[in-house]
């Protein structure tokens, strides 16, 4: 461990001094028992679907000189030969151990969250950190990107031994910016302990992931861990004050004595005056600190004025200069599977990719892309298996509301009923076509399309498989629609 990153863990009281001396003990660190190699520290997390208090004989039997877990499992740990360690929180002492013992990081972290704009604030931040000369990456739903390309991740979060694994060799690369999402999974799970995050941004919230946190204020909770307890001392908090609940980040910002930063047609400190949409995007008037700029933003949707007004926000806040900040807005690329127009039908109709699988996310979506719609507005859409039921119907009625034409099929059903799903989303917009199948729901929308009128493809953005079942099978909305306009 380099000694000017140990420092600056122990400075910003990331890790404690046990966990550092501890770290150096171990050869590696694992959560799964399968991974264990000699002389390696095994944390028995409690699961969704395993406890890991079931392995501990497996994971001593490959070699484990140690265990990370519940006080409970001490006896049972000893017997087996291995020093314990207890932990009345084990997945915040694992996310500690594990920044302890990669040790790099990155100098400069900002972490978004919030329900929706968390992915595109991340790629537009780090968009704006490479305009101005810096070696940045972003980390998120759709993968780990640097300017070398994408690697793809199991989870929006990783689990704290690939995040530290991953931090620590950004950090050899020479990157010292990162932008990372935010998940309510990973706030809630304490995967970003440990992560030395210097500035924090909040989007918007509703309603989403209660099948996991069973209710909205377990939900909201979750978020707020990432200003309550992640964000340095002192650090920035960019805040989308527009937004329903951003009083309760701003109450937790002010409690912190974090720098905050306003942004949003409410916005006090970063102000958006107007949005115009037009074609290709839409021309933005800002004012920050008694300064106007005129931006032309390459992006459709007022949400996205805002997610690049967040992204700018912790740019600045930060330390960037503001003006060179503005005009790297106008070169920003939307993130992959969000409101991404990827197809011109023969008719000349466009079709649009969006990963909105929320009622909120959907009435966001159609009411953004309605501006720049001179025909007919088209969606197709379908919900998730195993996933919250009570937002199908929510999410018929959100497109029988705003659009003009509208296709139910499936998205990733999971272990569920297909069509069990789609008659739910169908109680909320009976007049819908329904049409299982996802390829021919897409082939069957962009044959209807006329020359002004528009489609939004809703619910799976950027994602390469379908899962049905047990089996993810190869699917992108973005390919089925560029492979059927050209055909």
């Amino acid at each position: 461990m380099a000694t000017q990153s140990r420092a600056s863990l122990l400075a910003l009281k990331v890790v404690d001094q046990n966990a550092m001396k501890a770290s150096k003990e171990f050869s590696g660190i694992a959560s799964d028992s399968r991974a264990v190699r000699p002389g390696y520290l095994f944390a028995a997390l409690a699961g969704s679907r395993r406890d890991g208090a079931s392995f501990l004989a497996d994971a001593a039997a490959r070699g484990a000189v140690a265990v990370l877990g519940r006080p409970e499992l001490q006896a049972e740990a000893e017997a087996l030969g291995v020093r314990f360690i207890a932990a009345d929180n084990p997945r915040a002492a694992l996310a500690k151990q594990a920044a302890a013992f990669f040790g790099a990081q990155p100098k400069t972290v900002a972490a978004v969250t919030g329900t929706n704009g968390k992915t595109s604030v991340a790629v537009f931040l780090r968009q704006i950190w490479q305009a101005l000369g810096h070696a940045a990456a972003s980390m998120g739903t759709v993968g780990l990107v640097t300017a070398n390309g994408e690697v793809p991740l199991a989870q929006t979060t990783p689990d704290p031994i690939v995040l530290h694994e991953m931090l620590a060799e950004l950090k050899r690369q020479g990157i010292e910016h990162l932008a990372i999402e935010a998940s309510s999974h990973g706030l809630d799970q304490h995967r970003l302990d440990g992560v030395a995050v210097s500035a924090v941004a909040f989007t918007n919230i509703t309603r989403d992931h209660l099948d996991y946190h069973s209710s909205f204020e377990n939900y909201l909770a979750a978020k707020l861990r990432l200003f309550q307890e992640i964000v340095r001392e002192g650090g920035v908090a960019v805040i989308n004050v527009a937004a329903e609940h951003s009083g309760r980040f701003l109450d937790a910002a002010r409690a912190r004595g974090l720098e905050i930063v306003r942004v949003g047609y409410a916005g006090s400190d970063i102000a958006l005056l107007e949005a115009v949409p037009h074609q290709e995007g839409q021309r933005l008037s800002v004012a920050h600190k008694g300064r106007g700029y005129a931006i032309d933003l390459p992006l459709v949707g007022n949400f996205q004025a805002s997610n690049a007004l967040v992204a700018a926000g912790l740019a600045i806040g930060l330390g960037a200069e503001p003006r060179r900040v503005f005009a790297a807005l106008p070169s920003l690329k939307g993130a992959p599977g969000r409101l991404e127009r990827v197809a011109k039908a023969a008719s000349g109709g466009t079709v649009y990719v969006d990963y909105a699988h929320t009622p909120d996310a959907l009435e966001t979506v159609l009411t953004a892309i309605r501006p720049h719609t001179e025909g007919r507005l088209h969606v197709v859409f379908g919900c998730g298996g195993d996933r919250d039921a009570g937002k199908r119907p929510m999410m018929g009625a959100v497109a029988a509301r705003l659009a003009d034409r509208i296709i139910v099929t499936d998205d990733n059903p999971r272990s569920e009923d297909p069509a069990a799903i789609r008659r739910a989303i169908l109680a909320g917009c009976p007049h819908a076509r329904e049409i299982g199948s996802r390829r021919d729901a897409i082939r069957a929308s962009i044959d209807g399309l006329d020359a002004n009128d528009v489609l939004v493809i809703a619910g799976k953005g950027h994602e390469s498989g379908q899962t049905i079942g047990n089996e993810t099978r190869p699917f992108s909305d973005r390919a089925e629609a560029v492979a059927w306009s050209a055909a």
